[in-house]
């Protein structure tokens, strides 16, 4: 499943998070327990994790590792959710730097998984055992035709990056001797994007949203830097209020983030006028990641609930760009860092082993 898992993996645990902290404070931080108990919601997700653990242990399928990344990602979320509480003497949880912590290791989690498929892609060996572990699954619980064609676009790049012939046929006749399966979450994923207006799914948002994020970043870059360099500057008047923040955390992890993003989004958007491969559109829909969701941290610990706005805005531009890629991958635009919860194109599985 590799970064796309991974993707989701932090995309659920922000999630829990924010919505965590908003009931937390719609219903007044209710505490669980009783008299001298306080069962803390980091014990919830410590037994979420070590449930996505177990069941990763002892089960086979993509349904199981779903479910342990589902799991993973809601309990990782409510133990970062408390992190202030392990940080500080007084197990302070409104701790100001709360935000700061997930922020690193949601960077490091991000851009880390990232780098290592874009800088690295899967080689001949990998692509052969990510398919044989396709074949097992299959072995064990039938293959859906979708799971069938990665399978086979894995072992053909496989061949293609010089495996061995006889191992490629093996996993080959592997992956076509499964019995068929359904694939009721693929095709509720169809039904559920044939429901978004045609507007929506238009090519033509995608240099929108592109250049608005080169745009944004790049006035975020050039503010915050100039907030920095003069100590912070703050006017108002009936008409205009302008505010900028000299150096502090809040306003240098959003600097970072702009730099970031803009570190992405140009070369991206350079790049969609000079190839017609499918790394800018990955690359813009990392940058799409990070505004997302690293600014939805620091926005919901300073601006409280007035950070929707900004997250609103983030979550149409990652969808917008995500849909983009899928159709774009699924065209065969471009195999580089095939994934198993990338759907690729369309390919015949009923033609003879490889090789």
């Amino acid at each position: 499943m590799g970064p796309s898992a991974t993707e989701a993996f932090i995309i659920i645990a922000i999630a829990t998070i924010l919505l965590t902290r908003g009931y937390l404070r719609l219903t007044g931080y209710p505490q669980i327990g009783g008299g001298n108990l306080h069962i803390a919601h980091a014990l919830w997700g410590g037994a979420l994790m070590m449930l996505a653990l177990v069941i990763g242990w002892m089960t086979l399928g993509l349904g199981a590792r779903m479910l342990c990344v589902v799991l993973g990602g809601i309990g990782f979320g409510l133990f970062l959710d408390e992190v202030g509480k392990f940080v500080t003497k007084d197990n302070d949880y409104f701790y100001g730097p709360s935000a700061e912590i997930m922020y690193v290791l949601v960077v490091v989690i991000l851009v880390g998984a990232r780098m290592v498929r874009d800088v690295r892609p899967l080689n001949a060996v990998e692509c052969l055992a990510s398919a044989a572990l396709i074949a097992a699954d299959g072995i064990a619980r039938g293959l859906a035709h979708r799971r069938r064609e990665i399978g086979v676009v894995l072992v053909e790049r496989a061949r293609d990056l010089g495996a061995d012939a006889d191992d490629v046929a093996r996993v080959h006749d592997l992956l076509l001797s499964a019995d068929p399966a359904s694939d009721r979450v693929y095709a509720a994923q169809r039904r559920a994007l044939a429901l978004i207006p045609g507007f929506f799914r238009s090519p033509r948002w995608v240099p929108v949203v592109g250049w608005l994020l080169v745009l944004g970043s790049f006035l975020s870059v050039s503010l915050g830097t100039l907030g920095v360099a003069i100590g912070g500057y703050f006017y108002s008047d009936d008409h205009l209020t302008v505010s900028l923040d000299g150096f502090n955390v809040p306003s240098a992890i959003l600097l970072v983030s702009a730099v970031l993003t803009l570190c992405l989004a140009l070369p991206a958007m350079i790049g969609r006028r000079r190839t017609d491969g499918v790394w800018p559109l990955r690359w813009l829909r990392n940058a799409a990641l990070i505004f997302t969701l690293l600014n939805a941290l620091v926005d919901f610990a300073t601006e409280g609930f007035g950070a929707l706005i900004t997250l609103s805005i983030g979550l149409f531009a990652l969808a917008i760009l995500s849909y983009r890629l899928d159709v774009a991958v699924r065209a065969g635009v471009d195999l580089d860092g095939v994934d198993p919860a990338v759907t690729p194109p369309a390919r015949s599985v009923g033609s003879s082993s490889p090789g």
